[in-house]
């Protein structure tokens, strides 16, 4: 079992025009992306996380003919949203390759700065080469790794925005979690031009949502 590890970018009009419009609103941001299954109508199902003003969400979904239904959940300015969504082609294409050739997200996906999906796949080694041709146009893909799939701690890592990610590792980097510990949150935030108490938020967030995954 092999995997390919890459990020999928697409042109101005996005991977969908919901997920597109989300994208544009300065108040909203998403941040992962835990799950995204093809219906047998070819509708789509969607699972966000999100983080922002869920008024300003809740506008977009309602505006958009392309939303069939949606649930939010969520606390302050975290947002978990269902999404159903009417069909668009080239999503449909692109999740049509994924369920032809039997590949697995190994969730959650993350998005990157520039606005990119940063996926692994999960599949056959054989098929990955024979996917390519059927990607549909305006859809190009990164290729970031390969190799053989062994399920590991880069699951949680994976689960972190691109923010958190890189404060957890500067926060490692600088000694934070050493015993006695060699950083501050102020000092942290000197590395990455931002508050201290902006690091400490963050680094709290992670913690939690990490060790909740550990603890049985």
């Amino acid at each position: 079992m092999r995997y390919a590890k890459c990020i999928i970018i697409s042109d101005d009009e996005g991977l969908h025009p919901v997920d597109q419009r989300i994208a544009d609103h300065p108040d909203v941001t998403r941040e992962l992306l835990h799950n995204v299954n093809l219906l047998a109508d070819d509708t789509i199902v969607t699972l966000y996380e999100l983080s922002g003003n869920r008024d300003a969400l809740e506008s977009i979904l309602d505006e958009s003919s392309k939303v069939l239904n949606y649930q939010l959940s969520g606390a302050g300015d975290e947002i978990h949203a269902y999404i159903h969504v009417d069909a668009d082609e080239r999503l449909v294409q692109l999740l049509t390759v994924i369920r032809t050739f039997e590949f697995i997200f190994d969730t959650p996906l993350e998005y990157t700065r520039r606005g990119g999906l940063r996926v692994t796949v999960i599949g056959d080694v054989g098929s990955f080469q024979k996917a390519l041709p059927d990607i549909p146009d305006g859809i190009r893909l990164k290729l970031l790794k390969t190799g053989t799939y062994e399920p590991n701690t880069d699951r949680l890592f994976s689960q972190l925005t691109e923010r958190q990610q890189e404060i957890l590792q500067t926060a490692v980097d600088m000694g934070y979690y050493d015993v006695p510990r060699n950083a501050t949150h102020e000092a942290i935030g000197e590395e990455l031009d931002c508050a201290g108490g902006t690091v400490g938020g963050h680094l709290r967030k992670i913690e939690a949502k990490i060790l909740t995954q550990i603890i049985p």
